[in-house]
């Protein structure tokens, strides 16, 4: 199976990304985490995206705030799927890094999620893994089916 490369800005990015790593986890998907910046490490962030495919990841997830260059940085070097988790941070509550996340020019998309929404990007990487992954695939149907069933449980336990 390929892995799944998480990246974030900085070390204060480690709370939002430790959700995405948990449900990798459980869905049993490798991965591996760094912290590079798109602007203090930007050679180092570059390289590691350029070799991303030939070290063996399928996808990668780039989480960071505020100005939040790095999905974009990351997508600029590489042709593997790029999702983006922007950071709520500063002053716009994480508005700015969702707005520097999604506005990508044509032909450097990076898939985006809501911010600090980093089990939706581990979700997201494990759906495009399972396009050639069939176990993966019906881990992932499985997970839904129980979320459903959870959901109607409560319905029915509901009283008001």
């Amino acid at each position: 199976m390929k892995k799944v490369g998480i990246v974030m800005g900085s070390a204060s990015d480690l709370p939002v990304v430790g959700k995405a790593a948990d449900r990798l986890r459980e869905l049993g998907i490798p991965f591996e985490s760094h912290i590079l910046s798109a602007h203090r490490t930007p050679l180092e962030a570059a390289g590691f995206a350029r070799g991303a495919r030939d070290a063996g990841f399928g996808v990668l997830i780039a989480a960071a705030g505020m100005a939040a260059h790095l999905a974009g940085a990351l997508a600029a070097q590489t042709t593997l799927p790029v999702i983006g988790i922007p950071c709520g941070s500063g002053k716009l509550g994480g508005i700015d890094a969702l707005l520097s996340t999604v506005m990508m020019p044509s032909g450097i998309p990076v898939a985006t999620v809501a911010i600090d929404g980093a089990a939706n990007a581990a979700f997201l990487a494990a759906e495009i893994l399972a396009v050639e992954d069939a176990e993966l695939a019906e881990k992932l149907r499985r997970m839904r089916e129980e979320a459903a069933a959870d959901v109607l449980k409560k319905d029915a336990e509901l009283a008001l």
